[in-house]
């Protein structure tokens, strides 16, 4: 299972910019559309989780919604596998099945078609990706949906980890984690 090693994980970390203060005061935003105007770090990455997925024996990436999709659909491609879009609540257009989680203050949701995985694969393997995991909600939530919808998800996939809020911790309960890039 191919990692980077740290002149690349460099790299990559000087292509996200630091915003500060967005969205609220004391929060410094990890903003990943400067890696993702830069062709060359962009390509070094899809490179990077193509080779570190090619043998997985993966039957389909799912990808959160929105920025999961920038990351999986390349890499469904890459794999030759089916993607599946891990929606926010009345997003899709077809019967549904949700899963909620948590928020400081209140509740949101998260959905699938109900079909996602019905190809004819048996017990189908699932990547779940998204650009980055902060306290975990959402990933946690997603996992168990592919669950829920009768896939195994093998892995969750993303690209910045915000090791200080621990999101990860509690996911790695459900599936195996692993991020291109941890900052503290």
């Amino acid at each position: 299972m191919k990692e980077l090693n740290s002149r690349d994980k460099n790299y990559l970390l000087s292509t996200i910019r630091d915003v500060k203060d967005f969205p609220k005061p004391g929060i410094v935003f990890k903003d990943i559309t400067t890696l993702l105007n830069d062709n060359k770090a962009f390509n070094f990455l899809m490179d990077h989780l193509i080779d570190r997925y090619r043998g997985y024996e993966i039957d389909f990436v799912a990808g959160i919604d929105s920025r999961g999709f920038i990351f999986g659909s390349p890499l469904a491609y890459a794999l030759d596998v089916g993607f599946v879009p891990i929606r926010k609540s009345g997003k899709l257009p077809y019967t549904t099945i949700g899963e909620k989680y948590s928020l400081e203050y209140g509740f949101d949701e998260v959905e699938i078609h109900i079909d996602a995985f019905k190809n004819g694969i048996k017990n189908p393997k699932v990547l779940l990706i998204d650009d980055l995991i902060a306290t975990g909600g959402t990933a946690k939530a997603s996992a168990n949906l592919i669950n829920k919808a009768g896939a195994n998800c093998i892995e969750a996939c993303f690209i910045l980890n915000l090791t200080f809020l621990q999101g990860d911790k509690e996911l790695k309960e459900i599936t195996k984690v692993y991020s291109v890039l941890d900052v503290d």
